[in-house]
């Protein structure tokens, strides 16, 4: 269960992640019509109503806040991806053994919707 002592991610941190993974000429800075701070406060809602049950829950639910939020003018997808590995590390569990590119995989097709979070949760226990 998710207890008080759990690290949840405020928009500075995940801004700074961005900022960490764009590639010279793509756009920094946050889309207009986006609020990250309306992302993560939906995860922090599933939190506070019970409804993640572990870190990989957490972590897959950011993952979805992040890559489907388009908060950012560019590198959505790559923020999603390092927010998600971020939560597993710093809330004290391995990362998924998987390859980069099946867990950018894994990314895309959640950023698609052709899985949902639960579905990127299962794959991260089956693969920590």
């Amino acid at each position: 269960m998710i207890g008080p002592d759990w690290f949840l991610f405020e928009a500075a941190l995940v801004e700074a992640m961005h900022d960490a993974v764009l590639n010279p000429g793509e756009l920094p800075g946050r889309a207009r019509d986006k609020s990250l701070e309306g992302a993560l406060a939906r995860v922090e809602n599933r939190v506070a109503y019970g409804l993640v049950a572990d870190v990989h829950d957490l972590a897959a639910a950011y993952a979805a806040a992040i890559s489907q939020g388009h908060c950012f003018n560019d590198g959505n997808k790559r923020t999603a991806f390092r927010t998600m590995f971020a939560c597993l590390r710093m809330n004290g569990a391995a990362t998924p053994t998987a390859s980069v590119e099946e867990v950018g995989q894994q990314i895309i097709s959640l950023a698609q919707g052709k899985i949902d979070d639960g579905a990127l949760a299962d794959w991260l226990r089956e693969r920590t």
